[in-house]
């Protein structure tokens, strides 16, 4: 039985120096309390742009075997706008990758990063990551993330084609944005 509350106590006495060993690493302050969420709605229009002198979207990888473009990707520095005339003020900008993910249907999957240069969130952006089926006429991607005054982000964006040139693939598409965050 003493070999018993011996070993007992040695068990007490080392996670009790685990702790004291750890308390560098973290506050005793309290409970965290989060800062309450913030929803904010953004809209804007996203200039994808494979033609000209000055493309903002250019392919890295081409497959030759698919109709689909299946496998194909592409890197992209599109203008943000407020309008949907690419001459209308340019409020941020989207950077990214769009792969062609699906063998049957023209199917992108979109890694973005949304940074905004201009007014209230100027400094801010939010990432979306999520699968577009650009041939449908509505769809919706995830935010999962963001940083400055989206910190912490999640939500979704609503993406609308509003137009698309099929023989040199520039397209604007309209963003409809619900983002949650701290």
């Amino acid at each position: 039985m003493e070999k018993n509350m011996i070993l007992a106590w040695i068990l007490i006495l080392s996670t009790a120096m685990a702790v004291a060993r750890c308390q560098d690493y973290y506050s005793h302050g309290g409970l965290y309390v989060p800062p309450p969420r913030k929803v904010t709605y953004l809209h804007f229009f996203l200039h994808d742009t494979m033609s000209g002198n000055n493309p903002s979207a250019v392919p890295i990888v081409s497959p030759n075997t698919t109709t689909t473009g299946f496998g194909g990707v592409i890197a992209f520095d599109d203008p943000l706008t407020v309008g949907p005339d690419i001459k209308s003020e340019v409020i941020g900008n989207a950077q990214g990758l769009w792969v062609s993910t699906d063998k049957d249907v023209l199917t992108l999957m979109a890694c973005l990063d949304i940074g905004f240069t201009k007014g209230e969130f100027n400094g801010s952006s939010i990432s979306v990551l999520s699968r577009n089926p650009i041939t449908e006429s509505a769809r919706e991607l995830a935010v999962v993330g963001g940083k400055g005054k989206f910190r912490m982000a999640k939500g979704y964006a609503q993406l609308k084609t509003y137009s698309v040139n099929f023989k040199t693939g520039d397209a604007i598409v309209d963003y409809n944005v619900t983002v949650i965050h701290y």
